[in-house]
């Protein structure tokens, strides 16, 4: 696309595309910086935050905006990373908690930064690998769940919640093997909804 413009590349993506800065390699830095910001002057674009633009999705009550979901999976798609969500992120994720974080915390196998986005935070941590070796999602965002619950703090409620999620789980094989990964207290907790799940 060496020979298209900044601005037939944008009017050429789909609405609701998430782009960035770095997006447009061919041209130097200045350039399109300048043409980016030229293009949220003309509302062609928004900006969602530094180096990090949107072509607006319309609908009859104005803009829609992308998720914080969607922007993460931008941003791990655009560095070819591993991303999972951690603390209150997993939490409300699995619906272990009802309780919306201000900043959205998730680990990476990319670099550690932090990124603005409206009046919300979204922070990344760079992590070791191990985070990343389970074969389940589910087991993955249960991990950091239950880290940031503590090993004492685990209710009724969302142990119910965990047996509902194993239940929906399709991989039930992968699943015990994942659970069998897990640090000890967590093992000692999740094999017997494991096997409640299971009769």
């Amino acid at each position: 696309m060496t020979g298209v413009s900044i601005r037939q590349q944008v009017n050429n993506m789909q609405e609701g595309t998430i782009m960035f800065r770095s997006d447009f390699p061919m041209y130097n830095v200045e350039s399109v910086g300048n043409m980016l910001a030229e293009l949220v002057k003309e509302n062609v674009i928004i900006k969602l935050s530094h180096g990090i633009y949107m072509k607006p999705k319309h609908s009859r009550f104005g803009n829609i905006y992308p998720t914080i979901d969607e922007i993460v999976a931008s941003i791990a798609n655009r560095d070819k990373c591993q991303i999972l969500p951690c603390g209150a992120t997993a939490e409300l994720a699995l619906g272990l908690s009802t309780q919306v974080p201000m900043s959205y915390t998730y680990l990476t196998s990319g670099s550690a930064r932090t990124i603005d986005i409206s009046n919300k935070q979204i922070v990344f941590k760079r992590a070791v690998p191990r985070n990343f070796s389970y074969k389940t999602k589910l087991v993955s965002l249960l991990v950091q769940a239950l880290k940031s619950i503590g090993e004492d703090n685990v209710d009724g409620e969302q142990i119910q919640q965990i047996q509902s999620l194993f239940r929906e789980e399709k991989q039930k094989d992968l699943l015990k093997e994942d659970i069998n990964a897990t640090p000890i207290w967590m093992r000692r907790l999740l094999l017997p909804i494991y096997k409640n799940v299971m009769i």
